[in-house]
């Protein structure tokens, strides 16, 4: 059997560890044929692909992003794409393929899968841990631990020149970044997407710091909105699956709190350093776990599936449930850190 991979959507802490999990017990344990496409779905849409196999996934546990290259093409949305990738993968002599992405690359692999017969078994990926079929995505626990770091050094600046410091993470339609960065960081005020906010609710957080002399914290998720208000966009441009690109919540926020308070505010965005670098412990084990169970599913020939965290154990669930929905924060976890707020 010759089994295609590859990585879409977003680069991510923790793609090359699930490369490397499913070519390493593929090849020596079930004897099976590799070929990496390059790009995400670009790869099988144009036929670009490069040779997987052992020598190939050496050394790369614990690097950052993909060794296969990543993007957010939609094969859906191209010209004969359909029957390109069809092309493409017999040409190949592809007999099943593993995709490795979030909603959107995985809601490619469950039409194709379910509408056009193309075997594909799924792997969830994206730091905003929104999948709702798993309790944990890999890569939202090291953009978690980066974005606690940033917010831990930002307190120290904070109270140096006791100034407001409003920090935006990612997270476009749910705020698990910014909810577990914010409470692990010990900020004074979060802002989820789920939950539009009160500007001046947070201005009153804000001062509250201010009369205890301790410099606030806001961390800010990209996609949350104030009450009467909407997104802030960077563009107005639309990606292949059809998203805005989201920034600058952060600085409108810092510019509203110094203007209603007078008091002075600044804004640093993590925006990409989120995704990057080396995968911390547990994304690594994660990946490599769901590397293992993927390739297991092509073996029994359990297409159509994705592999998923519940407690402890891996398990498959159908992809077309796995995408259809959102994992977003339930109001009771934020109504928990609200007791930090002000």
């Amino acid at each position: 059997m010759r089994v295609g991979v590859l990585t879409g959507g977003g680069d991510c802490p923790g793609l090359n560890a699930v490369i490397r999990a499913v070519v390493r017990k593929g090849v020596q344990e079930y004897g099976y044929d590799f070929t990496g496409f390059r790009d995400g779905w670009r790869g099988p849409l144009e036929n670009d692909t490069v040779p997987l196999d052992i020598r190939a996934v050496r050394g790369i546990l614990p690097r950052g992003g993909t060794v296969l290259g990543s993007s957010r093409t939609n094969p859906l949305k191209s010209a004969d794409g359909i029957r390109r990738v069809k092309d493409t993968l017999a040409k190949r002599e592809v007999d099943a393929l593993i995709a490795i992405g979030g909603e959107d690359t995985l809601g490619v692999a469950a039409r194709l899968s379910g509408e056009y017969g193309i075997r594909c078994v799924g792997v969830p990926k994206t730091i905003d841990n929104d999948l709702s079929a798993t309790d944990y995505t890999f890569g939202f626990d090291t953009a978690v631990n980066i974005a606690t770091e940033a917010i831990d050094r930002l307190h120290t600046t904070a109270e140096s020149h006791m100034r407001v410091l409003v920090v935006e993470v990612m997270g476009r339609h749910a705020g698990w970044i910014a909810l577990h960065s914010g409470l692990a960081g010990g900020a004074n005020a979060i802002l989820i997407p789920e939950q539009r906010f009160d500007v001046d609710q947070v201005c009153g957080w804000v001062e509250s710091r201010f009369k205890i002399r301790y410099a606030p914290i806001v961390v800010v998720a990209e996609g949350a909105m104030p009450k009467g208000g909407d997104a802030v966009l960077k563009d107005d441009t639309l990606d292949s699956f059809g998203h805005v690109r989201l920034s600058g919540i952060g600085e409108w926020l810092a510019k509203e709190i110094e203007r209603r308070t007078g008091k002075e505010a600044r804004t640093t965005v993590l925006g990409h350093v989120q995704r990057g670098g080396t995968p911390s412990a547990f994304d690594r084990w994660l990946a490599t776990r769901f590397g293992l169970h993927a390739i297991d599913a092509v073996r029994d020939e359990d297409f159509g599936t994705m592999v998923a965290l519940r407690g402890t154990d891996i398990v498959r669930v159908p992809l077309a449930d796995a995408t259809a929905r959102l994992k977003t924060v339930d109001p009771s976890l934020y109504q928990e850190a609200g007791v930090f707020f002000g």
